[in-house]
C-alpha cells in the first residue's frame, strides 16, 4: 500500500493487536486518529475522542488494565498535559504506547511545522526516576515496524513506550508493506497462572510481574503511590528503593533487545555523522554525496533514542570524528559527548521549520571536515 507516516503507525498498531485508542485531535497527529476511527472498529477495536489529552492518557491506562492493548497519539502541548498520566503508567507498570508527533515549539509553537526538539521531553517528561523506551523511525516502513516493536516492548516489560515521529514523517507518503498475521512476532503480556496468592507487583526473575486484567477474579490494586508487592502504599525506604530500582532496571537490563540502530559506510570512515528520524534522511544523502567527492564519512543512525546502548556507541564509532546532526539547538549531542568523552564530538544544529536541505546541513558540517 501507499501510506503516510501517521497511517503507518496506525497500521503497525493494529498489526500489533491494538484494541483501544483514546485521543484528542492535535496537529500534526490528528489524521492518525482519523484513520484509526475508520479502520479499528472494523477489526473489533474501539476509538474514542476524549475531552482532552489528560482524559486520553488515563483512558488508555484504564483500558490496558482491563486487558487490551491501547494507545494514544499527540503532539507537543498535548504531551505536556499527559505528563502526570504517563508517570502513573510508569509506577503502575501499565503497558501503553504513545505516538508523539513532534511540532515546533515551545508552547503551541507552529502546529503544522516540524522539529526534533522534544527528544528530552519524552526522556524526562514526568517526575521521578525512570526510563521510557522511545523509538524514532526515519521512514514510513520503519514507522510501521517500530510501532510493532513499541507494542512488543510495552507488553514484554509492562511499561509505557514512545513512538517519536515528527511533522515531516507524519505526512510523507511512501510504499508500505503491511505484514500478514504470523509474519511478525507479536508479544503479549504475562498473565498470572493462578488466582491463589496472586500479588499484582510481585516480580518474577525477569523483574516483570504478571499482569491480571480487571474483572476476571483477581485481586488487583492499582496504586500510584510507592507500593509493596500487594499494591499497598509503602512509604518506607526499603520498598521505595526496591520498587524504583526495579522499574529502572527492568528497562536498562534489556537495552540490548530494545536498542536498534543502522550503520552506513563505517568501515573506512574518519568522520561519522549521527542523526535520527526524518533529518537522518537528508544526512544519509549528504553522506553519499560527500563520499562521491572523496570524503571518508559514514553514518550511525539510532532507531532507539532511549535507552541508548552505550556499549554499541563505543564499539562502533570509536576512533572517529563525530558530528551529531539534529533539528534543534543540540540535545542528542549532549549524550553522545558524555558517552564518547574521549573523542572529538561536534553538534551540528539546524533549526528549520521544514525538512533541512542537503545544502543547509553541508554548510554547517563542512567546518569540521
Amino acid at each position: 500500500m501507499f501510506a503516510s507516516g501517521n497511517i503507518a503507525i496506525a497500521e503497525g498498531a493494529m498489526t500489533a493487536g491494538l484494541k483501544f485508542y483514546a485521543g484528542y485531535p492535535i496537529t500534526p497527529s490528528s489524521d492518525l486518529m482519523e484513520y484509526l476511527a475508520e479502520k479499528l472498529p472494523q477489526r473489533g477495536g474501539v476509538v474514542i475522542q476524549m475531552e482532552d489529552e489528560i482524559a486520553s492518557i488515563n483512558a488508555i491506562i484504564g483500558a490496558s488494565n482491563a486487558g487490551v492493548k491501547s494507545m494514544t497519539a499527540t503532539s507537543g502541548p498535548g504531551l505536556s498535559l499527559m505528563a502526570e498520566g504517563i508517570g502513573l503508567a510508569v509506577i503502575t507498570e501499565t503497558p501503553v504506547v504513545i505516538a508523539h508527533v513532534m511540532r515546533a515549539g515551545p508552547s503551541t509553537g507552529v502546529p503544522t511545522k516540524t522539529t526534533q526538539s522534544d527528544i528530552f521531553m519524552v526522556r524526562w517528561l514526568t517526575h521521578g526516576d525512570y526510563v521510557i523506551p522511545s523509538f524514532a523511525p526515519w521512514s514510513v516502513q520503519e514507522a510501521y515496524d517500530l510501532t510493532i516493536k513499541a507494542f512488543n516492548t510495552s507488553e514484554k516489560l509492562r511499561t509505557p513506550v514512545f513512538i517519536l515521529s515528527d511533522a515531516i514523517l507524519a505526512h510523507v507518503w511512501e510504499p508500505l508493506v503491511v505484514k500478514e498475521p504470523g509474519e511478525v512476532e507479536i508479544i503479549n503480556r504475562k498473565t498470572p497462572r493462578s488466582k491463589e496468592e496472586y500479588l499484582p507487583y510481585m516480580a518474577e526473575d525477569d523483574m516483570i510481574p504478571p499482569m491480571a486484567p480487571f474483572g476476571q477474579g483477581y485481586k488487583v490494586l492499582v496504586e500510584s503511590l510507592v507500593h509493596d508487592e500487594r499494591g499497598y502504599y509503602a512509604p518506607n525506604n526499603e520498598k521505595y528503593k526496591s520498587l524504583v530500582a526495579r522499574l529502572f532496571n527492568k528497562i536498562s537490563s534489556n537495552v540490548d533487545w530494545i536498542f536498534e540502530h543502522e550503520e552506513y559506510f563505517l568501515d573506512d570512515a574518519e568522520t561519522v555523522f549521527i542523526a535520527f528520524g526524518s533529518v537522518a534522511r537528508t544526512v544519509f544523502a549528504l553522506t553519499k554525496h560527500l563520499r562521491s567527492s572523496g570524503y571518508r564519512v559514514g553514518m550511525f543512525r539510532p532507531k532507539t533514542l532511549w535507552p541508548l546502548n552505550e556499549k554499541v556507541f563505543k564499539e562502533r564509532i570509536k576512533g572517529r570524528r563525530i558530528i551529531v546532526v539534529e533539528n534543534n539547538l543540540g540535545k542528542l549531542v549532549m549524550d553522545v559527548e558524555r558517552i564518547m568523552c574521549d573523542r572529538e564530538v561536534h553538534g551540528a544544529s539546524v533549526l528549520n521549520l521544514e525538512s533541512p536541505t542537503l545544502k543547509e546541513i553541508k554548510e554547517v558540517v563542512m567546518q569540521w571536515l
